[in-house]
């Protein structure tokens, strides 16, 4: 990968950084506080943290607002719903199935889901223009 690609990779997950402390403080919270099942806390904090993912992404990863705002927005739907369905999967195996702590579970799935598939979809397909201006060289 080039090097403006690994600088916008960088914003990428240090966007999902943020938007983990949102996601996961209110998965914790559910499951710790509340005692939900982390099945059903995974979508709430994945939705919460998606919004602020969104947004960081349009005005800082991607650089800017260039495209559409609704077509990002439907674009950047589609992608976080299989996002929440790998997610949700992903706990349900490693919790339920391999007896993981629900924790460990849920942060080692959204590790592989952001790497795997997040950051390709967000870069190719939900703000496509801004990736290509900030991994083109431009001419002298």
């Amino acid at each position: 990968m080039e090097r403006a690609g690994l600088a916008t990779l960088g914003r990428h997950q240090l966007a999902g950084l943020a938007a983990g402390v949102v996601d996961y403080g209110t998965f914790v919270v559910l499951v710790e506080l509340f005692h939900l099942w982390p099945e059903v806390a995974t979508p709430v904090g994945a939705l919460l943290g998606a919004v602020t993912n969104f947004t960081l992404s349009r005005h800082v990863v991607f650089r800017g607002s260039g495209g559409a705002v609704q077509g990002q927005m439907a674009r950047y739907a589609l992608v976080s719903f299989g996002s929440l369905l790998l997610n949700t999967l992903g706990v349900f195996v490693l919790f339920r199935l391999a007896g993981l702590n629900p924790i460990v579970s849920r942060l080692g799935t959204a590790a592989a889901v952001s790497l795997a598939w997040n950051f390709p979809l967000h870069r190719n397909f939900v703000f496509p223009h801004q990736a290509e201006a900030t991994t083109k060289p431009t001419a002298p």
